[in-house]
């Protein structure tokens, strides 16, 4: 009986604890730290599995970013999507801070303002300082929010499926020339996402969905590739790699083709963090979510973003 007392007390002081640990975060949203990064790039990269990429200790199809960036980066070991596993939401998790429950189609736009609309505005900037930037349509979704005061306002632009194929997508080989032709223009704050690893899981493509990861590690690769070659970007901008979702465990649902639910396999994503204000080969044991990413942006670049329910993740800086 005593040791069940114990185990229950011990429980409720952990939980306690974490929540602590993430509201003195929340109230640090603005520190005396001097940041190198004037620009920060959020790379997403679609619906891979945890088990196929640094679940896997061969690594073997990420190889760019396992043994290229790796090296170079901050990894968080513990990430994760705490909200609903699906591509639109997922997104506006990142973008707003804030989990929501809201059409996967592209037909509802999110409730809270984005990490770009506060930027924008706080910074006084032209919406081409800020885009979004991905294969699916839908995602132009995240450039808007339905709050009154925020509404059709301080928009970024976004380029969103701008080929459509037969899935109703563009491809990534085609979004990657607008990436490369819009980054040449340095938009300060940008998001992408690729889509192909998601896109052939969807299929039920087992060969492609593995194919899809090795293309999106070599697009990842590139990326850091065109920022360093550039000279208003280098050794001034901040590149986070992550993930909207994961796939079902193989012994869920119809594995690895779909998401959506609680299970480990959707929760458990990664984040990588790149850039002047991180330290290379550093591993963050601290859990942190999707949230906590744009009140981090939003402390590196110097504004607030006060309807985030993220924290800012103090530990993966240098």
């Amino acid at each position: 009986m005593k040791k069940s007392v114990f185990v229950i007390l011990y429980s409720i002081i952990a939980v306690l604890s974490f929540g602590a640990v993430r509201d003195l975060g929340r109230v640090q949203v603005e520190s005396d730290r001097v940041f190198k990064t004037k620009y920060v790039i959020v790379l997403v990269i679609d619906g891979p599995r945890w088990s196929e990429t640094y679940g896997d200790t061969s690594h073997q199809y990420i190889p760019r970013l396992y043994n290229d960036l790796m090296p170079q980066a901050t990894f968080v070991n513990d990430f994760r999507n705490n909200g609903p596993t699906y591509t639109v939401p997922g997104h506006t998790a990142i973008c707003t801070g804030v989990y929501q429950n809201m059409s996967n189609d592209g037909r509802t736009i999110p409730k809270n303002p984005s990490m770009f609309q506060y930027y924008m505005k706080e910074k006084r900037l032209h919406r081409s300082s800020a885009w979004v930037i991905s294969p699916k349509g839908k995602l132009n979704v995240l450039a808007n929010c339905k709050d009154k005061e925020w509404h059709n306002q301080y928009m970024p632009y976004a380029s969103c499926g701008k080929k459509a194929t037969g899935y109703g997508y563009a491809r990534d080989s085609e979004t990657w020339v607008d990436i490369v032709n819009i980054l040449k223009t340095h938009p300060s704050l940008t998001l992408i996402n690729l889509l192909e690893a998601d896109n052939q899981g969807h299929a039920g493509n087992w060969e492609g969905y593995l194919d899809g990861i090795r293309n999106t590690d070599e697009y990842a690769y590139l990326l850091w590739n065109i920022i360093q070659d550039d000279p208003v970007y280098k050794d001034k901008t901040a590149l986070f790699i992550t993930n909207d979702h994961g796939r079902h465990l193989d012994d869920v649902k119809d594995g690895f083709i779909s998401h959506g639910d609680g299970c480990e396999g959707c929760r458990k994503i990664s984040l990588m963090c790149l850039g002047p204000d991180f330290k290379a080969g550093k591993f963050v044991e601290t859990q942190y979510e999707q949230i906590d990413i744009a009140p981090t942006i939003a402390e590196m670049l110097g504004f607030s973003i006060p309807t985030a329910d993220g924290v800012v993740m103090w530990d993966v800086f240098e």
